[in-house]
Parts: structure tokens; sequence; C-alpha cells
């Protein structure tokens, strides 16, 4: 979906575009602050940065702005890093200077000037966007002096894409980067999708889906690599690396090998032969994204290897290049036995990874998912973190709602992840959280930070579901400065995205900030997940994964629900966690209520710190749940008028399915409960 028409379309320009500044008093204001842009240095992130200002405010203030400083007593743009501008570098002292990290930037107004300066080309192009962020949202360029650095060095976002344009746990239409198992000749939208990334600060993207097929191992080969460059190429414009999901047996299926193991000599030379190559078409290659022994996926474990030995292969290749290895750690038995209580999918992660802590080479990256299990819409903070001061470690986030609603309901995942990075591992004492550990400050980890698994597709609006775009913005703010809140992030892009009008404002950020609670009032209760029909994932099957061999059980019987998981008579994955989170978890009396059954199996009798019984709890919160998703419907037709009639239209459609769809849970948990365990409701209500 590549025509030029789609890029009209509502929700096109996400908040890159429309709805400007409609107070003509302010956007006098602006045009007066911005009536030329002067740069000094040749730099294609400099360039990017100067068409992007150029072009924005063209559109903001209907005047392009000069190339010549004005001679009258107009204000302008001085843009540049401090090494290559005279002009920038005069604005700021030696000691602010050195206060800018590489990617960092600062913005002062001296005199007539509004100041964008990096310490590097990367940092000027950031820079240029959070200026216009500031003036979208209400800052005055006259009164600006900004400094920001990111906190983590690496923030990048995942594609599970396939070369067929398919897009695995994908829920806004296909791939933008193929069909038909061909790289797409128009990468205009490719080059739209960039502009959004780099305007909050991401700086990596791997193209392609972590689960490699036949087509994609092939992307390593003269048949891909020149139209694969050319994506890099794009990306490379606007900050962004590219890295390629590999498959661990590429040696054998395309390199006509007879193994893969990562200590043959052959194998190691193949893969630096292959990594000589991709440098060659792509300069600047990030690196190799993996997922090995996980899932069906080949890996080291086929010859007897470790993980420390599969990805130090790959390491040893890539570092002459300064390339990484990014080495997934969603590894887990997934052919388990459902009869078996005591193998836990939980604790696989921890007892896989741990061992191994200082002996991957420096180049080498843990990626690990936010919890233990897979993305579930409350689950505890992975024991991961914290627990291998010796290695790098960056956060995996996911997106993509595949267990949050698909994208057809509404769930806000900002708050969700702000507890997670604010989560205190104990690692060096009190303080030690997670996005202290992600970041690399906690243990001066050479690499570190974020990566994310996309949510964008070719729908016009890019993700399905117009309000999900909060969490596609929302994953950036956050990789850039976690220290943000989830409301103010909300209201960025709320203001950039649907306009300044304060009860589109103030409603859209109840909606948002209300979205992922409301979520889970109406689906899995009490941290336990998977009630979901297999596969696809959608809707609820309280029963769906019960039996099968991937490990994700709730144990409901007549009596009770929840998952044993203590040391003393349960799988023992609370002792994974440092104090005093191991002894918090062992004790039910001492657990979150809202964890309680991924810690424990109680009676249906139990009392909460709330006062309820469990039973009691799951039939109020799902009836509370329905209820409140279709309180959802009438918030947002109070800004019928004040939102494009569109974008009311397709919001209202996503929320009225949501509304629909929350009574079906409602009604099939409460069911199932009330069935299983012949309580019924104290308050009478309907369950079938």
């Amino acid at each position: 979906m590549n025509d030029s028409s789609i890029r009209t379309k509502p929700g096109y320009e996400a908040w890159l575009g429309s709805p400007f500044i409609s107070d003509a008093e302010r956007i006098s204001h602006v045009a007066n602050w911005t009536k030329a842009i002067s740069v000094r240095e040749e730099d294609e992130c400099i360039s990017t940065a100067l068409a992007e200002l150029e072009t924005a405010l063209e559109k903001l203030t209907g005047q392009r702005p000069a190339r010549d400083i004005p001679q009258d007593q107009g204000g302008y743009l001085a843009i540049g890093t401090f090494k290559g501008s005279p002009e920038v570098r005069e604005a700021f002292h030696e000691a602010e200077q050195a206060a800018v990290s590489p990617e960092g930037f600062r913005i002062r107004t001296r005199g007539r000037a509004v100041v964008i300066a990096g310490a590097s080309p990367k940092g000027v192009l950031y820079g240029a966007f959070h200026f216009l962020r500031l003036i979208r949202t209400g800052a005055n360029p006259g009164e600006l002096d900004v400094l920001e650095n990111p906190a983590n060095g690496l923030r990048m976002i995942n594609h599970w894409d396939n070369a067929d344009g398919s897009i695995e746990r994908g829920y806004a239409g296909r791939s933008i980067f193929y069909s038909d198992n061909e790289i797409v000749e128009d990468l205009t939208r490719v080059r739209d999708y960039a502009r959004m990334l780099a305007s909050v600060g991401l700086n990596a993207v791997s193209i392609n889906n972590v689960n490699v097929h036949k087509v994609e191992t092939m992307f390593l080969t003269e048949r891909y690599l020149p139209r694969i460059a050319k994506i890099a190429d794009v990306f490379r414009a606007y900050g962004i690396r590219t890295f390629l999901s590999i498959n661990f047996a590429s040696p054998i299926e395309i390199g006509g090998l007879s193994t893969a193991d990562p200590l043959d000599p052959d194998v190691q030379a193949w893969w630096k032969e292959k990594t000589e190559e991709i440098y060659r078409y792509i300069p600047d290659f990030g690196g190799y994204l993996v997922k090995a022994d996980s899932e069906f996926r080949p890996g080291p474990f086929t010859y007897g290897r470790d993980h420390a030995d599969g990805a130090n292969m790959l390491a040893s290749a890539l570092q002459p290049f300064g390339g990484i290895v990014i080495w997934r750690c969603f590894v887990y038995n997934c052919k388990q036995d459902w009869r078996d209580r005591k193998t836990d999918r939980a604790r696989a992660a921890y007892d896989h990874f741990t061992p191994l802590d200082g002996r991957f080479l420096e180049n080498v990256v843990l990626q690990v998912k936010n919890g233990p299990m897979d993305f579930q819409v409350r689950e505890p903070v992975s024991p991961l973190f914290g627990a291998m001061p010796k290695t790098n470690m960056i956060i995996e986030f996911q997106i993509t709602q595949e267990y949050t609603g698909q994208q057809r309901h509404l769930c806000y995942l900002v708050p969700q992840w702000k507890e997670v990075l604010d989560f205190d591992t104990y690692a060096k004492g009190a303080g030690s959280t997670v996005k202290r550990v992600v970041d690399g400050s906690l243990f001066g980890s050479k690499y570190s930070g974020f990566a994310a698994v996309s949510n964008i597709g070719d729908d016009a609006n890019w993700t399905g579901h117009l309000l999900a775009q909060a969490n596609l913005y929302g994953y950036g703010r956050l990789a850039w400065n976690p220290e943000l809140s989830a409301e103010e992030i909300a209201k960025e892009w709320i203001e950039l995205a649907l306009g300044h009008d304060e009860r589109v404002v103030r409603v859209v950020s109840e909606m948002l900030l209300d979205s992922w609670s409301i979520y889970e009032s109406y689906t899995a209760p009490l941290g336990v997940g998977w009630m979901v029909k297999p596969n696809h994932h959608y809707g609820p099957d309280v029963d769906g994964y019960e039996y099968s061999m991937w490990g994700t059980y709730h144990y409901a019987d007549c009596r009770g629900i929840g998952v044993d998981r203590t040391r003393k008579t349960g799988t023992g994955y609370a002792g994974q966690y440092r104090e005093p989170h191991s002894s918090n978890y062992e004790d039910p009396s001492t657990t979150p209520d809202e964890l309680l059954l991924f810690f424990h199996h109680v009676p249906y009798t139990h009392v909460l710190h709330s006062g309820k019984t469990v039973i009691q709890h799951i039939y109020d919160s799902h009836f509370e749940g329905a209820e409140r998703a279709e309180a959802l419907v009438a918030k947002w037709d109070t800004l019928k008028g004040l939102v494009r009639e569109e974008i009311f239209t397709q919001v209202k459609s996503r929320l009225e399915e949501q509304a629909e769809h929350a009574k079906e849970w409602r009604d099939v948990i409460n069911t199932y409960f009330y069935r299983k365990s012949g309580i019924p409701d104290a308050h009478g209500r309907t369950i079938y």
C-alpha cells in the first residue's frame, strides 16, 4: 500500500503532521523566530534535520525558512555540531558542550538565534525533532534552554515481518518492507516510518522476523543484500542502524556446510566471510539478532554447546566492524508434559543464562523479555535483570498487542513498562532498578538499552487502532528518557496527533491511562495469563493452553487456582529473586494481589488484601471491566466534532468492538469459574 494517496489518509502522519497550531498570534510568533536556518556542515543526518525543519515550519507558519540569516530583527535557527559549526560552538561554553553525550543535544535561544547543537550529527537530528515537538506543544522559541541526553545507548525496534509480506503477531496490515518474497521497490513508506522512529529518538531496527524461515535465511546472500542495503540507506539518513535476524543454521542452509557447530573452524570462517560481505553492502550494519534453541529454532544446543559458544562465534565475526550480537533469552522447554508440576517455563531463562555470566564477549548483548513468560497483561519482572552483572543486557517489550487486545482493544502500555523499569532488583542494594540495569549504569555495561516488537503495518494509520500509535510513540520517548511519566507521554502524543483542545486532551488522557487496568480487569485475573484461544491469541478460552506443551498453566480445579512457584512446595521460581522479593513472593500474605495466582495455588475462598475472596474478585473485576470498556465508547462520543470525522469514526468502531468483546470475556471467565467452584456471585448477577 505504497500509493501516494495513502499519505493523505487520517492518521498517516501520526504525531508528525496536522493538526497544527491554530492560534494566529502563536503562529506569527513562531514564524518570526524561524525566518531562516543557518547550516555550515555537510552531513546526511544534518541534511535530514534541515529538511525536516524546513518542511514542518513551512506547514506550521506558511513560510519556508530561508537559507540566509535575515538582516532585520527576525529570528533564525542555527543547527550543527560543536565540532563542525563555529556559530553553534560559540553558544555554549566548554563544560556545557562536554555535558552532551554522543547522541544528545542542546537547544538554546541566544540573541536572535535558536541554536540546535549536537555532539554528533545524530544529536542534531534528534534536537531538530525535539525543537519541533516543543513548538507544537506550546513552548516559546524565544525562551529555550534545553539539555537532553538519551538514557539508553541502544533504542531498538524489532520487526517480525516475513518475506511473503505477512507479519507474525501483526495487527495493522501487512509488511511495509516485503511482498511476495521480494523487497518492495518503493521505499517511500519505509522513509516515512524512519521519520517516525527518529522523531522519538530510536536508533536501531531489525527488519525481519526472529523466526527466520527459508527465504529470510537468504537475506544474507547476494540475491537480497543489494535491496536490503537500500533499506539501510533510508534508515541511515535518519540516524538508524539496520540489523538482521539470522538463522543459526545458515552455514548449512545457504553455506553448503554439513554443520553449524559454533566451535567448528569452517563454521567460524563462514560467518566471518559472510559478515565481511554484509559490511561491503552496508558499512554501518548494526549486527545480528538471534533467536536460538527456542521454539524449534536451531542453535548451539544441537552440537552440545551453550549460548555463550554460539553468541561468541558470531560476535567474533562482527567485532572488527563494530557490530554486535543481540541474543534473545526467550529459551525454554516448549515440549513440556502438562502433567509435570515441577518444570516451570518461568524459571527457564534464569536457569539457562545465569551460569554463563562473564563468558560472553563484550559485543554480545542479551535481550530479556520484561517478564519471565511472554508479554502477558500481568506477570512479575524477569529475575534475570540484575542477576548477570558481567553481561550486557537490554530489555525487550512488546508494542504489538499480542496478548493485550491486538490493537482492536485499547491498551496503553506505557504504565506497564514504567512499573517494570522502576522495579528494584536489589542487585547492589536498594535503588538497583531495572532501568539502571538496562541503561548500563548499575554494572557499567558497554552496551545497554531497549528493544521492542513493532506494532506497525501498512494500514493507513500505521497501527490499525489509531490510539495504539501512543504505544509506539511512548516506547520511543521512554527509551530516550525512562523518567518521563505515563501521563506526560500521553499528553504529548495527544497534543501532537489530535490537537490542543482541552477536552480532547483530558478525555483521551483518561482513556489511555485507564485502559491497561480496564483490559486486565475483564481478561486474566490476579497474575494468571494465557486464558486465550490458541495460536492466534485473541478472545477468551480459559483452558486454551491448559493441556498443551507450552508450559502455560493455571491449574484451576474445583477447590482453587494458581501455580505454586514457592521454594517450599512449588517450582522454586520465587527463589530466583533477591530479598526482600523472594520472601515476599514465597508467602501469599505478602505477595501483591495482582500477582497472587502467578506464585500460589490458593482456594477460591482465599481472602485478598482488598478484603474480597479470589472468586468474588474474579466476578467483580469482570463485571466492572465490561462496564468500564463500555464507558470508553461514551467518553469518546463526547469528542465528536473535536477530532477529524474519519478518526472519530474509526476509533469509535474499535471501541465498540472492544465493549462487545469485553462482555464475551466477562461471561466466559465468570461462567468457567462459577461452574468450577460452585460458588455463586455475592451480588446475584447473571452468570451462565
